[in-house]
């Protein structure tokens, strides 16, 4: 079973396409029968319907290919709920040869324009969104010089319409007037206290109009604030206003910089809260250097006081890092409420706090990119990537999105993981045991792209002789504003076979890969309560379990045990997710562990499984380039290796390909197939890294070199210091971690004792 040709049709993966029909069988698989859903994945010939959906009177689904209709008595019957609803007047007429979209049967997913939501069909009158550019005056100048250029640049492409502000932070917040001529005007914040968000709209003198609706003008709501105006009416007073930013410390040379980042975030969001009450907008943040004071402060100004790190986080020795958390998990909240994005641009080589931002960030859908230096090629390309124009002029960016979910009612809800927030609407599909973004079966995006996918975690219910048919039903509806500014609702609906007695349909229903993505997800999930070797031994139990119950084997030997090629790659999987920075944070900060696992969260099945278990190729003389194991055995000195882990990709040239690069082989004439074999993985490199979101760092490297070793701590040590035999031109890596054929062995050798 192609897993991804299915996904392309319903942009769906389900971890098992069988279900068990009954609550303890469900239990059994270890695996939690799960489905990855990424709700704007582009689909091919998706149908675009201008009218409403017709929805069940009773369980609120829409019209699907799955439900029976009756087109003598006019009526069609709910495939979720099993109600009937009878057809409204405008689908008079329907019969076999004349059915509405929504009932092809080869269209599980459509997506509809809303007319109820969109009242002017003319999409360029709705309303722009709006963007907060926040920006600490305590980085370098050569760094604040480039992050003006890339602003200018963004603000230079923006439409029209578009809304933006400025606020700028050091140990103060300025809130800068862009809609002031005559000189530039600030509004200054103490940057050492929390305010409510009522007083610091009060203190603005902004008087918004609670019942202001999304895409409604308000023209002379505008005109009584300049501190969000469209690019149009500004764009030279932001400008000016960017160049007159100087460094500002706020404090003596030998220690940290003053910084109010959570005070400056704050004042942000409440600008946005009174300026524009219900418009789709994002708070851009870009910093060089942790929070130093105020809300958000994660260490002191003095140096001799260290930033905290993960054993600290670990053993409660981190009473700031605890209260930030606490303030930005409040501040998640409002940015919910409001459909508000948080994104976070982070260029220091020291943190800056991401970890406690984190939260935030990932419940609105927000960016959190960290950088070595605003100069970096990354952070230029993740921003121009971000504010990427569609064809008609309009930002491709989606705001104000709501996924609920509709299941058979042998199917309960447990939660979301993802870059969601659970919105507690529960109902008799909500299952008691919650998971993640849970007690709902309705969650807030306040932003959705093409590729962010949300897993849902579900939990059979009831035993196996209740009255049920030969499947199941999950529908996904997801309410969002398109990037032009009209509303739409996408639907999917999915059935599935209740596996009967027989394993066959249990085993050929499993996808491993999705499988993968799902355990790594819940594992991230458990290293936020738990220390990593208690998740660790947990990831270890459950495949144990899991190779227990689907290996074929005679007990107490492992010489015997066999897994079907519908299980086999699993336990490699979960061999390298152990490993990953993912669950090993040594060595490790807590900033990059936290932008490691933010983006493990919110990518596909396909992006996640190369985090996982980066891919690896080899460029040869021999042919064209071909994947090879993730192995040191892969290591050669007559080949390139382009190594792909997401986060970073390496170019890395065996001894002898280096050595003919360092004579300048590859740019004689006589060696044209040296210099083609090494153009070929820069080619393809480049491919890599065109369209992702964070950008890879890009990193060429020599066999033996020091830049090797982000390949070589990602390879599986088949031969190490300790079972080196000698043999001449052999690589070793220095480490005490087990083989994947170790782990194997170790893991059959448990499971037959089961």
């Amino acid at each position: 079973m192609d897993f991804a040709e299915i996904e392309a049709i319903e942009a769906l993966r389900w971890s098992w396409n069988s279900w068990p029909s009954s609550k303890s069988e469900a239990a059994e698989l270890v695996v939690p029968p799960a489905v990855l859903h990424t709700p704007l994945l582009p689909l091919p010939d998706l149908p675009l319907l201008p009218y409403d959906p017709l929805l069940c009177s009773s369980c609120t689904a829409a019209l699907n290919p799955f439900a029976r209709v009756d087109y003598a008595r006019c009526r069609w019957t709910c495939p979720l709920c099993r109600s009937p609803n009878p057809f409204p007047r405008s689908y008079a007429g329907i019969g076999s040869d004349n059915l509405p979209a929504e009932l092809f049967p080869t269209h599980s997913t459509v997506e509809y324009l809303l007319p109820s939501r969109n009242p002017n069909p003319s999409p360029n009158s709705a309303a722009a969104p709006a963007f907060v550019f926040v920006v600490d005056v305590c980085m370098e100048e050569e760094e604040m010089e480039e992050v003006r250029r890339e602003i200018g640049r963004v603000l230079a492409q923006l439409p029209e319409g578009t809304l933006v502000g400025l606020v700028s932070f050091g140990e103060m917040v300025w809130v800068h007037d862009l809609g002031f001529a005559d000189c530039s005007r600030v509004v200054v914040f103490a940057g050492d206290r929390e305010l409510a968000s009522d007083k610091i709209i009060e203190l603005m003198g902004i008087h918004h109009l609670p019942n202001s609706k999304f895409g409604m003008p308000q023209p002379q709501f505008v005109q009584k604030q300049g501190f969000l105006l469209p690019v149009s009416l500004c764009e030279f007073n932001i400008t000016t206003a960017l160049e007159e930013l100087i460094y500002s410390p706020g404090t003596l040379a030998g220690a940290r910089p003053k910084r109010a980042t959570g005070a400056a975030i704050s004042t942000a969001v409440a600008l946005l809260e009174g300026c524009s009450p219900n418009h789709g907008a994002r708070v851009m943040v870009f910093t060089s250097g942790p929070a130093t004071i105020g809300p958000g402060m994660i260490v002191e100004t003095d140096l001799s006081k260290p930033i905290r790190t993960h054993r600290d986080i670990v053993s409660y020795q981190a009473p700031l890092s605890d209260k930030a958390k606490t303030f930005y998990k409040k501040l998640a909240q409002r940015l919910s409420e409001r459909s508000l994005v948080l994104d976070l641009f982070a260029c220091s080589l020291d943190q800056v706090g991401a970890a406690e931002q984190r939260y935030p960030i990932e419940t609105s859908g927000g960016f959190m990119i960290l950088a070595e230096s605003f100069k970096s090629i990354e952070f230029k390309k993740c921003l121009r990537l971000i504010f990427k124009l569609e064809r008609d002029d309009h930002l491709k960016m989606n705001f104000e999105a709501t996924v609920k979910v509709v299941t058979t009612k042998e199917v309960k809800i447990c939660g979301a993981l993802g870059p969601c927030m659970s919105l507690r609407v529960k109902n008799a599909s909500v299952s008691e045991k919650e998971i993640g973004q849970g007690g709902t079966h309705s969650w807030k995006l306040s932003t959705v792209t093409d590729k962010t996918c949300i897993a849902y975690i579900f939990q059979v219910d009831g035993d196996r002789n209740a009255d049920r048919g030969p499947v199941f039903f999950v529908q996904f509806m997801t309410w969002y504003c398109h990037g032009n500014g009209c509303y739409r609702l996408r639907v999917t609906t999915a059935a599935r076979k209740w596996a009967t007695a027989r394993p066959v349909e249990i085993s050929s229903g499993f996808d491993q890969e999705a499988a993968a993505v799902i355990m790594a997800r819940l594992a991230i999930h458990r290293a936020e309560q738990y220390h990593t070797r208690d998740v660790i031994r947990w990831l270890d139990k459950m495949l144990v379990r899991f190779t227990a119950k689907f290996g074929d084997y005679m007990p107490e030997d492992p010489s015997t045990f066999r897994l079907s090629s519908s299980f086999s790659l699993y336990p490699q999987f979960m061999y390298y997710l152990r490993r990953s920075q993912f669950i090993d944070v040594f060595n490790s900060s807590p900033d990059e562990t936290a932008f490691v696992r933010l983006a493990l969260n919110r990518e596909g099945v396909v992006g996640s499984l190369i985090m996982i278990q980066p891919t690896l190729f080899q460029y040869s003389f021999d042919g064209p380039p071909v994947p090879v194991l993730l192995d040191i055995s892969s290591v050669s000195p007559d080949v390139i290796l382009l190594f792909d882990s997401f986060f970073h990709v390496v170019i890395h040239y065996g001894s002898k390909i280096a050595q003919w690069r360092k004579l300048g082989l590859d740019k004689d004439p006589n060696h044209e197939s040296l210099r083609k074999l090494m153009e070929a993985p820069e080619i393809d490199a480049r491919s890599l890294v065109e369209e992702r979101i964070p950008v890879p760092k890009l990193i060429k490297c020599d066999q033996h070199g020091s830049q090797a070793r982000f390949l070589l701590a990602r390879l599986n040590p088949s031969t190490t210091q300790k079972n080196w035999s000698g043999a001449g031109g052999s690589e070793v890596i220095f480490t005490d971690d087990v083989s994947l054929e170790a782990f194997i062995e170790d893991l059959q050798a448990l499971a037959v004792r089961r």
